[in-house]
Protein backbone atom coordinates (compact mmCIF):
# COMPACT_ATOMS: atom_id res chain seq x y z
CA UNK A 1 0.00 0.00 0.00
CA UNK A 2 1.63 3.21 -0.61
CA UNK A 3 1.20 6.01 1.30
CA UNK A 4 -0.50 9.48 0.16
CA UNK A 5 1.57 12.52 -1.73
CA UNK A 6 0.12 15.27 0.52
CA UNK A 7 0.89 18.44 -2.73
CA UNK A 8 -0.82 22.21 -2.95
CA UNK A 9 -0.81 24.03 -6.09
CA UNK A 10 -1.49 27.31 -7.16
CA UNK A 11 -1.52 29.98 -9.69
CA UNK A 12 -0.74 33.44 -9.76
CA UNK A 13 -1.56 36.34 -12.26
CA UNK A 14 -0.40 39.84 -11.83
CA UNK A 15 -3.00 41.38 -13.41
CA UNK A 16 -5.32 39.14 -14.55
CA UNK A 17 -4.42 38.86 -17.26
CA UNK A 18 -1.19 39.94 -16.75
CA UNK A 19 2.74 38.12 -15.90
CA UNK A 20 1.16 34.48 -14.62
CA UNK A 21 3.10 31.49 -13.36
CA UNK A 22 1.87 28.45 -11.37
CA UNK A 23 3.76 26.26 -8.78
CA UNK A 24 3.16 23.05 -6.61
CA UNK A 25 5.05 21.96 -3.48
CA UNK A 26 4.53 18.40 -1.66
CA UNK A 27 5.23 18.13 1.83
CA UNK A 28 4.53 16.28 4.78
CA UNK A 29 2.00 15.85 7.54
CA UNK A 30 3.51 18.74 9.46
CA UNK A 31 3.02 20.76 6.49
CA UNK A 32 7.32 20.87 6.13
CA UNK A 33 8.10 21.67 2.14
CA UNK A 34 10.05 18.49 0.38
CA UNK A 35 10.05 19.50 -3.07
CA UNK A 36 8.68 22.31 -5.03
CA UNK A 37 8.52 23.42 -8.94
CA UNK A 38 7.37 26.80 -10.33
CA UNK A 39 7.27 27.85 -13.79
CA UNK A 40 6.24 31.41 -15.75
CA UNK A 41 3.27 31.54 -18.20
CA UNK A 42 3.90 35.00 -20.00
CA UNK A 43 0.96 37.01 -20.13
CA UNK A 44 -1.93 35.04 -18.62
CA UNK A 45 -5.32 34.59 -16.47
CA UNK A 46 -5.47 33.67 -12.99
CA UNK A 47 -7.96 30.40 -14.26
CA UNK A 48 -5.14 29.37 -17.02
CA UNK A 49 -2.26 29.75 -13.97
CA UNK A 50 -4.87 27.83 -11.53
CA UNK A 51 -5.69 25.22 -13.73
CA UNK A 52 -1.73 24.87 -15.31
CA UNK A 53 -0.67 24.46 -11.68
CA UNK A 54 -3.31 21.32 -11.32
CA UNK A 55 -1.96 19.96 -14.09
CA UNK A 56 1.95 20.22 -14.04
CA UNK A 57 1.29 18.69 -10.25
CA UNK A 58 -0.19 16.01 -11.72
CA UNK A 59 2.16 15.20 -14.78
CA UNK A 60 5.29 15.53 -11.84
CA UNK A 61 3.54 12.77 -9.54
CA UNK A 62 3.30 9.14 -9.61
CA UNK A 63 0.49 8.09 -10.60
CA UNK A 64 0.36 5.11 -8.63
CA UNK A 65 0.58 6.76 -5.57
CA UNK A 66 -2.55 7.75 -3.86
CA UNK A 67 -2.50 12.14 -3.97
CA UNK A 68 -4.03 14.92 -1.77
CA UNK A 69 -3.78 18.30 -3.22
CA UNK A 70 -4.94 21.54 -1.44
CA UNK A 71 -6.23 24.20 -3.96
CA UNK A 72 -7.58 27.90 -3.10
CA UNK A 73 -8.74 28.05 -6.46
CA UNK A 74 -12.60 27.09 -6.09
CA UNK A 75 -12.68 27.75 -9.64
CA UNK A 76 -10.07 24.98 -10.85
CA UNK A 77 -11.31 22.27 -7.77
CA UNK A 78 -15.11 22.90 -9.03
CA UNK A 79 -14.36 22.86 -12.85
CA UNK A 80 -12.72 19.34 -12.62
CA UNK A 81 -14.51 17.99 -9.55
CA UNK A 82 -18.27 19.29 -10.50
CA UNK A 83 -18.74 20.58 -13.71
CA UNK A 84 -16.47 18.59 -15.58
CA UNK A 85 -18.82 15.16 -15.98
CA UNK A 86 -21.43 17.94 -18.05
CA UNK A 87 -19.19 19.36 -19.75
CA UNK A 88 -18.05 16.44 -21.47
CA UNK A 89 -21.82 14.70 -21.43
CA UNK A 90 -22.45 18.31 -23.42
CA UNK A 91 -19.87 17.89 -25.99
CA UNK A 92 -17.32 20.75 -23.88
CA UNK A 93 -20.26 22.94 -23.63
CA UNK A 94 -21.91 24.53 -20.56
CA UNK A 95 -25.04 24.53 -19.57
CA UNK A 96 -25.67 27.85 -21.53
CA UNK A 97 -24.03 25.99 -24.47
CA UNK A 98 -21.11 28.31 -24.84
CA UNK A 99 -17.80 26.58 -25.14
CA UNK A 100 -15.86 25.78 -21.80
CA UNK A 101 -13.36 28.19 -20.80
CA UNK A 102 -9.61 26.89 -21.14
CA UNK A 103 -11.08 23.55 -22.54
CA UNK A 104 -7.70 22.35 -23.40
CA UNK A 105 -6.18 22.42 -20.00
CA UNK A 106 -9.37 20.73 -18.62
CA UNK A 107 -9.47 17.83 -21.46
CA UNK A 108 -5.62 17.43 -20.18
CA UNK A 109 -6.15 17.51 -16.43
CA UNK A 110 -9.26 14.79 -17.17
CA UNK A 111 -6.76 12.39 -18.58
CA UNK A 112 -4.10 12.71 -16.03
CA UNK A 113 -6.84 11.95 -13.35
CA UNK A 114 -8.10 8.88 -15.00
CA UNK A 115 -7.72 5.62 -13.18
CA UNK A 116 -5.54 7.60 -10.12
CA UNK A 117 -6.90 8.32 -6.96
CA UNK A 118 -6.84 12.25 -6.08
CA UNK A 119 -8.13 13.68 -3.06
CA UNK A 120 -8.77 17.20 -3.80
CA UNK A 121 -9.05 19.50 -0.34
CA UNK A 122 -10.08 23.35 -0.71
CA UNK A 123 -8.33 25.56 1.78
CA UNK A 124 -8.96 29.06 1.94
CA UNK A 125 -5.76 31.19 0.51
CA UNK A 126 -4.03 34.12 2.79
CA UNK A 127 -5.24 32.92 6.04
CA UNK A 128 -2.85 33.70 9.44
CA UNK A 129 -2.63 29.85 10.77
CA UNK A 130 -3.55 28.83 7.38
CA UNK A 131 -2.12 25.46 5.67
CA UNK A 132 1.40 26.26 5.37
CA UNK A 133 1.58 24.03 2.20
CA UNK A 134 -0.93 26.62 0.25
CA UNK A 135 0.87 29.44 1.55
CA UNK A 136 4.21 28.09 0.12
CA UNK A 137 2.38 27.43 -2.97
CA UNK A 138 1.22 30.83 -3.74
CA UNK A 139 4.31 32.49 -2.37
CA UNK A 140 6.22 30.23 -5.24
CA UNK A 141 3.32 31.54 -7.99
CA UNK A 142 3.54 34.70 -7.11
CA UNK A 143 7.36 35.32 -7.17
CA UNK A 144 7.42 33.47 -10.33
CA UNK A 145 5.12 35.63 -11.94
CA UNK A 146 7.28 38.85 -11.34
CA UNK A 147 10.23 36.92 -11.72
CA UNK A 148 8.72 35.26 -15.09
CA UNK A 149 11.76 32.52 -14.30
CA UNK A 150 11.41 28.62 -13.44
CA UNK A 151 12.45 27.88 -10.07
CA UNK A 152 12.13 24.83 -7.55
CA UNK A 153 14.19 22.26 -5.96
CA UNK A 154 15.52 20.57 -9.50
CA UNK A 155 16.77 24.35 -9.85
CA UNK A 156 18.55 24.37 -6.24
CA UNK A 157 16.22 27.98 -5.86
CA UNK A 158 15.59 29.36 -2.26
CA UNK A 159 11.21 28.73 -1.48
CA UNK A 160 10.23 32.30 -1.15
CA UNK A 161 8.74 33.21 2.02
CA UNK A 162 4.76 33.65 2.26
CA UNK A 163 3.42 36.92 1.28
CA UNK A 164 0.75 36.82 3.35
CA UNK A 165 0.71 40.35 5.88
CA UNK A 166 0.37 39.30 9.60
CA UNK A 167 -2.74 39.98 11.08
CA UNK A 168 -4.73 40.21 7.95
CA UNK A 169 -7.52 37.60 6.73
CA UNK A 170 -8.16 36.66 2.87
CA UNK A 171 -8.46 40.06 0.39
CA UNK A 172 -6.30 42.04 3.64
CA UNK A 173 -9.26 43.07 5.03
CA UNK A 174 -7.99 43.07 8.55
CA UNK A 175 -9.65 40.04 9.78
CA UNK A 176 -7.62 37.44 12.11
CA UNK A 177 -8.90 33.88 11.85
CA UNK A 178 -8.67 31.86 15.16
CA UNK A 179 -6.15 29.24 15.91
CA UNK A 180 -6.84 25.91 16.56
CA UNK A 181 -7.32 26.92 20.12
CA UNK A 182 -9.73 29.74 19.50
CA UNK A 183 -8.15 32.68 19.97
CA UNK A 184 -6.62 34.67 17.67
CA UNK A 185 -2.85 34.59 17.31
CA UNK A 186 -1.06 37.54 18.87
CA UNK A 187 2.16 39.32 18.03
CA UNK A 188 5.24 37.59 19.52
CA UNK A 189 6.67 40.48 22.35
CA UNK A 190 9.82 41.60 21.28
CA UNK A 191 9.27 41.45 17.49
CA UNK A 192 9.12 44.33 15.07
CA UNK A 193 5.57 45.44 14.21
CA UNK A 194 4.74 43.59 10.70
CA UNK A 195 7.54 41.13 11.03
CA UNK A 196 7.29 37.30 11.43
CA UNK A 197 9.20 34.45 11.81
CA UNK A 198 10.41 32.81 8.34
CA UNK A 199 8.28 29.65 7.94
CA UNK A 200 11.33 28.03 5.23
CA UNK A 201 14.46 29.88 3.83
CA UNK A 202 14.72 32.71 0.97
CA UNK A 203 16.14 35.38 -0.53
CA UNK A 204 15.76 38.78 0.50
CA UNK A 205 15.75 41.61 -2.55
CA UNK A 206 19.24 42.43 -1.25
CA UNK A 207 20.78 39.42 -3.00
CA UNK A 208 21.59 37.66 0.75
CA UNK A 209 19.31 34.63 1.85
CA UNK A 210 17.82 34.26 5.43
CA UNK A 211 16.92 31.42 7.21
CA UNK A 212 14.30 29.39 8.38
CA UNK A 213 13.15 31.03 11.78
CA UNK A 214 14.96 34.21 10.99
CA UNK A 215 12.87 37.35 11.73
CA UNK A 216 11.80 39.27 8.48
CA UNK A 217 9.75 42.12 7.28
CA UNK A 218 7.46 42.69 4.67
CA UNK A 219 9.13 45.10 2.09
CA UNK A 220 7.97 46.53 -1.28
CA UNK A 221 9.39 43.04 -3.65
CA UNK A 222 8.12 40.96 -1.07
CA UNK A 223 9.67 39.72 2.52
CA UNK A 224 13.85 40.07 3.54
CA UNK A 225 15.43 41.18 6.38
CA UNK A 226 14.54 43.90 8.50
CA UNK A 227 16.71 46.18 7.58
CA UNK A 228 15.77 45.78 4.09
CA UNK A 229 12.21 46.96 4.64
CA UNK A 230 12.98 50.54 5.43
CA UNK A 231 12.23 52.39 2.86
CA UNK A 232 15.45 54.50 1.41
CA UNK A 233 15.57 58.28 1.87
CA UNK A 234 14.95 60.42 -0.93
Amino acid sequence: MHEQIIAACDGASKGNPGPAAWAWVIGDATGEVLRWEAGPLGTATNNVAELTALQELLEATDPAVPLQVRMDSQYAMKAVTTWLPGWKRKGWKTASGTPVANQPLVMRIDELLSDRTVEFVYVPAHQVDGDPLNAAADAAASHTARAQLAAGTSLGSALPAPETVPGTGSGGRGRKPASASGAARRPQSGRTRGSLKAKFPGRCRCGKPYAKGETIAKNPDGWGHLACATPAAG
